[in-house]
């Protein structure tokens, strides 16, 4: 192998640095993956300007990558060297850079590791690992912490007479949340700009409104009551209080409250009747799915990659771009970078 270069970061503020960095080396339950295409998240510019959850400085980020396993740990028993895979690596909360995406080489648990089928490319692979996992903690923990508490997605499932509010539909978690709770046997109602609905309803989604009408809390509501079934909750995959999480909470009135899944922190003071859960999209709840579940739904059709990847660049170069334009907002998109 050739030696390992990355994007750092080298403080709040600044702009990525490309340098050397220490090849990888996998613990007994990891894997070395040589990384061919990378995703950007709103989480990593948001590192960028602030420098939130970083503890020390030089750090790395990136938390989406595809590629070819080119080392494997000693316990490591359903992956092998060579095979084309997709990670969730999570380098933010383990403070280990070799476990960054942002670099030709990283260190990637085997239990968030999935082989992507032959005839999916990496950039399109490197879309789903973090909003899948985000998608399922916020759908399937327990109700009584605010969770969704769906059953969790199936190659074959069952009705399960449940029906969720999916705001946000057309962004990178709300697609995953829209999919895998119709994979969960769930009926999804979601919001989206007019021009995603078709977006939305190729996820899966029974109905799609319009989150700008003035009406749309009573819209939803009304949609959620001759849907029948258990109402479960709302997933506010945007969670900006006047844009997304004030608007929910109407629609939880409407519907005599309940449970609201968030992907940022949810304010002090909320309505009386309605649970919040904030979602860290990092929990071992979805280690099965990626053993048992992913490959086989990507062969089937049944997951898709979702939303569709952007190729913005080639090289840990064009990593900045990615994170400058991700930052701009996107929608039904998710932006990658070929390596």
């Amino acid at each position: 192998m050739a030696g390992n270069q990355a994007a750092w970061l080298d403080g709040k503020g600044e702009k990525l640095r490309v340098g050397p960095a220490e090849m990888p080396k996998p613990g007994p339950d990891e894997v070395v993956i040589r990384n061919h295409a990378i995703a950007v998240n709103p989480v990593d510019w948001k590192v960028q300007d602030y420098g939130v959850m970083v503890q020390r400085w030089p750090t790395l980020m990136g938390g989406d990558i595809a590629g070819e396993i080119v080392e494997v740990g000693t316990d490591v028993k359903n992956l092998k060297k060579g095979d084309r895979v997709m990670a969730h690596v999570a380098s933010l909360l383990t403070q280990k850079t070799q476990e960054a995406g942002f670099q030709l080489y990283t260190c990637a648990p085997a239990a968030t590791t999935a082989v992507v089928p032959g005839s999916i490319s990496y950039a399109d692979a490197s879309v789903l690992p973090l909003c899948f996992d985000t998608a399922v903690v916020g759908m399937c923990s327990e109700k009584e912490r605010g969770y969704l508490g769906l059953p969790f997605p199936s190659l074959n499932p069952k009705p399960c007479s449940k029906v969720i509010v999916v705001w946000g539909g057309s962004s990178a978690v709300g697609a995953n949340v829209i999919q895998l709770s119709v994979a969960a046997g769930a009926k999804v109602i979601a919001t989206a700009s007019s021009h995603n609905f078709d977006f939305c309803k190729g996820c899966g989604a029974s109905e799609v409104f319009d989150y700008k009408s003035s009406s749309i809390a009573d819209e939803v509501a009304k949609a959620v009551k001759s849907a029948g079934g258990e109402f479960a909750g709302v997933y506010d995959a945007i969670s900006i209080l006047d844009q997304s999480m004030k608007p929910c909470f109407d629609i939880l009135e409407k519907l005599g409250g309940g449970n609201m899944a968030v992907v940022l922190p949810p304010p002090e003071d909320k309505p009386s009747g309605v649970t919040i859960g904030q979602v860290l999209g990092w929990s071992p709840l979805t280690h099965g799915l990626w053993k048992s579940y992913i490959t086989q739904a990507l062969e089937e059709g049944k997951l898709k990659c979702m939303p569709p990847a952007v190729i913005i660049g080639k090289g840990l170069e064009a990593i900045q771009n990615g994170l400058d334009e991700n930052k701009k907002g996107v929608s039904a998109k998710k932006v990658v970078i070929e390596l």
